[in-house]
């Protein structure tokens, strides 16, 4: 990639990132991706300009297990906001394998019509090795649409799993798509993922599923009845959506919407952003000072004590740590 340049103090990407251009779109998101120190310097300062015209997006997290139709739903969500007049910014965060390295990256291409609207900008990127499926920089990302001036952000998660606690700790609205079925599908949902969730869309209430979509809707909606909501006075709601009839979307939309400003109006959204910020800080001290130990000139061979069994792992941790703090 060609290193992006600060000039006069501005960095070249920011006129074209605050305009919505694609194309720096795509750069200032490749670049906040980076790995690369010096393109981490880089983004700092990008990210650093970009930080004040940021936070008026409604962000909304999405997710729900393969095959309960995420994309279907997003490209018919999605195509719905920009029919409104809305701009909509989409992460899509895709597994990364652990043995390859390697990331299909297909969800623009499942989202082929949301990928050609003008209104509508699709990002997908690999998890990388980061736990729960969501990408280390989805946050930067995020910061970037947002200065851009997208009036919605979604965040597009691998799957059911750790990545729920992570994107719902980085989004205003969690929203859990859940497929109609057998009997079996309320004990096969984990109380702790039907905790995160604001809104709950039962997908493919059409054709031969729209009675079982129906019957799965009713029983989600007595299951959460008997949690205790995140936010006094807000209780998540149940709704059916078709993506491919196109019915219940409008619906899904604006119980979105209450849900967000409802947060607002209590003062639950400042201190829920408050909170993420706090914890994007603690995530990362964690993670920089990972970066910095690896480093350490001692750090691969405490690492072949480990592997060889000479020491604990978390002895061995402890001492590298104090070392490096002593150093």
């Amino acid at each position: 990639m060609t290193r992006p340049k600060v000039k006069s103090g501005e960095h070249e990407l920011l006129p074209g990132v605050k305009a919505g251009d694609r194309r720096a779109l795509a750069r200032a998101i490749t670049l906040v991706e980076s790995t690369k120190s010096e393109d981490r310097a880089e983004a700092e300062v990008l990210l650093s300009q970009l930080l004040p015209l940021s936070g008026g997006s409604v962000r909304l997290g999405i997710s729900g297990a393969p095959g309960a139709g995420k994309s279907t739903f997003i490209e018919a969500f999605g195509k719905h906001l920009t029919g409104q007049g809305l701009k909509v910014g989409v992460l899509a965060i895709d597994p990364t394998s652990r043995r390859s390295g390697g990331s299909i990256l297909g969800d623009k291409t499942r989202m082929e019509a949301l990928s050609r609207d003008p209104g509508a900008f699709i990002r997908p990127s690999p998890a990388g090795i980061t736990l729960g499926g969501v990408a280390r920089r989805t946050r930067e990302a995020m910061l970037v649409l947002e200065a851009a001036g997208f009036d919605v952000v979604i965040v597009e998660t691998v799957g059911v799993g750790q990545s729920e606690t992570e994107v719902a700790e980085m989004v205003d609205v969690f929203v859990l798509l859940l497929s109609p079925g057998g009997g079996d599908d309320l004990q096969g949902i984990k109380r702790g993922v039907m905790e995160l969730a604001d809104i709950l869309l039962v997908t493919k209430a059409d054709g031969d599923l729209e009675q079982a979509a129906g019957r799965a809707a009713s029983d989600y909606h007595a299951a959460m009845h008997l949690m205790r909501p995140k936010y006094p006075g807000l209780t998540a709601q149940v709704l059916k959506v078709s993506a491919m009839k196109g019915t219940g979307i409008a619906e899904a939309w604006a119980a979105m919407r209450a849900f967000q400003e409802g947060l607002k109006a209590s003062g639950s959204l400042a201190r829920l952003r408050a909170e993420q910020a706090r914890r994007w800080f603690w995530s990362e001290v964690q993670a920089a000072v990972a970066d910095e130990v690896a480093e350490d000139g001692q750090a691969a061979q405490v690492e072949a004590d480990v592997a060889a069994g000479k020491v604990l792992p978390h002895a061995a941790a402890r001492a590298l740590i104090r070392r490096f703090r002593h150093a």
